[in-house]
């Protein structure tokens, strides 16, 4: 059934994914005001001066979430076979982990050879909705199982 609660968490789990894709990750800003760090889901950019920048593609980032926003549509699909959804939101589980494990990667270790290394920077919208995405996975999972668990429950009372 379509209208179940993980179907809607499932649903959440996309949104998220489509923020992550559409809105910057991180930012960060020198002291001075000259140079400019900035982090989406395409690209690293480190704007030196007004004339100057650095540009470094994060095109794994982009087939990351995508690849996760295809999972969750998947998931919501295989409704029937709630085994199969719990697993594939498993593997979304995964896949986010990797994707929140780049993101810090760039945020502190790429990005503080850059400039100020005591300025640690902020984080954006597009962060938060990966943190989003990720919880709303893990309550999915959490009602698909408890489904999973009535249903046995039931049947063991017939």
């Amino acid at each position: 059934m379509l209208q179940r609660i993980q179907t809607i968490f499932l649903a959440l789990t996309v949104i998220g994914m489509g923020i992550f894709l559409a809105f910057p990750l991180w930012t960060k800003v020198a002291v001075e005001g000259e140079q400019r760090a900035d982090l989406t889901a395409i690209k690293l950019t480190h704007q030196v001066n007004a004339v100057q920048s650095n540009v470094q593609p994060v095109y794994y980032l982009i087939i990351l979430a995508i690849l996760v926003a295809a999972v969750a549509v998947y998931a919501i699909l295989q409704y029937k076979n709630r085994v199969l959804q719990s697993a594939l939101c498993a593997v979304n589980s995964i896949l986010m982990t990797i994707i929140m494990g780049l993101v810090i990667y760039f945020t502190f270790y790429k990005t503080a050879k850059l400039f100020d290394p005591n300025l640690p920077g902020s984080y954006e919208i597009g962060f938060y909705g990966l943190v989003g995405a990720m919880l709303a996975n893990v309550f999915a999972n959490r009602f698909i199982r408890k489904d999973e668990r009535e249903v046995q429950q039931s049947k063991r009372f017939r």
